[in-house]
């Protein structure tokens, strides 16, 4: 099967949510997949899904309890860039058939490491891998790289009317 390169961009809320969707049918389909979270540490509720229902998606994080709001810190590099070199070599070692690098433009966007290296991530795949890139602020020549680009736009959204995130459904 050929593998392609899909980027999930945008303003709009679902990005990480298409990304799990195509995870979840890749599962039914018996394939194995990875998701590395860049700037995410907290505990999502479809983490907790995933690692106690689903024990063929294997789901890492590589940020702190917060996600990076202004500037990022040492730490927020530090671990951005460890999670993208082990993702790398995870990309490299055949075990799984479907990558998803979830926030990786947001990673790029705030200089957790380039879009260089990112470039390089997606150059190196082999070519039955899909690989997933979700997160706002897509950078052009990621967008330029990549097989298929969706962007999400928001049109209108009850975060504007203040309800905050609720478990469950944004969280």
């Amino acid at each position: 099967m050929q593998g392609y390169v899909q980027v999930y961009t945008g303003d709009g809320k679902g990005k990480t949510t298409a990304a799990l969707g195509l995870a979840l049918r890749s599962v039914g389909a018996r394939l194995k997949v990875f998701i590395g979270q860049f700037a995410k540490g907290m505990e999502y509720s479809e983490i907790n899904a995933l690692r106690e229902k689903l024990p063929e998606i294997t789901i890492r994080q590589y940020g702190r309890d917060c996600f990076i709001i202004n500037k990022p810190t040492t730490d927020d590099i530090k671990l951005a860039r460890q999670g993208l070199a082990e993702i790398s070599q995870i990309i490299q070692s055949g075990e799984y058939d479907m990558v998803i690098l979830d926030e990786a433009n947001i990673a790029v966007y705030f200089g957790l490491f380039s879009i260089d290296e990112l470039l390089e991530v997606i150059r190196s795949k082999p070519s039955n891998l899909e690989l997933i890139i979700t997160g706002r602020n897509a950078h052009p020549e990621l967008v330029k790289a990549a097989d298929l680009v969706t962007e999400m736009l928001e049109i209108k959204h009850y975060y504007q009317k203040g309800v905050k995130a609720r478990k469950g459904i944004e969280s």
